[in-house]
């Protein structure tokens, strides 16, 4: 059986397909633009409230498969790089992924202890939990698949866990 898409539909998916050819552009605009002044790494924050803010909004993990910058980059560079193997099945458990949530933003609350509270401090501590990250994922894409980090990704997780806590309240009423 043929499925044929409708054209709105067709041209949904040529729109977010051709977001995430491009929106690679926006993770190195952010590090260039952080390296010149610091305050542009406020920005990074966006790469914490957009997936959460589309997953709230009832659309899921649409954030990761369709407008993540770094997916975008992983996806376009590494796969020129990556060994392509699989990702350890241990490395896509709950317990895998939740301690990696909290090693990330336990890192991340260090950062403002050590560094204090301020407008520049805060932004260090931004641009440092997204080099950190970035480079993790970068060697997981390079050893694996290009978007390998994609799957463990700590901002993914709390997206995927507001998805299914909608699907629990729906079914519960």
């Amino acid at each position: 059986m043929e499925l044929k898409l409708t054209q709105t539909q067709t041209n949904k998916k040529k729109k977010a397909k051709s977001f995430m050819e491009w929106s690679w552009i926006l993770i190195l605009l952010f590090f260039g633009l952080s390296f010149i002044d610091i305050r542009f790494a406020y920005l990074g924050f966006l790469c914490m409230i957009a997936p959460i803010a589309l997953a709230i909004s009832g659309k899921g993990k649409i954030h990761c498969s369709h407008y993540c910058p770094r997916g975008s980059f992983f996806g376009k560079f590494l796969s020129f790089v990556s060994m392509k193997n699989s990702l350890p099945s241990f490395m896509t458990t709950k317990w895998f992924k939740y301690t990696l949530f909290v090693t990330m933003f336990t890192s991340f609350g260090f950062c403002f202890y050590q560094m204090g509270i301020g407008v520049e401090n805060v932004a260090s501590a931004v641009l440092n939990m997204m080099i950190r990250s970035s480079l993790i994922g970068m060697i997981i894409g390079i050893v694996f698949m290009p978007r390998s980090w994609c799957k463990i990704c700590p901002m993914g997780l709390v997206a995927g866990l507001i998805k299914e806590n909608r699907k629990v309240r729906t079914l519960m009423q």
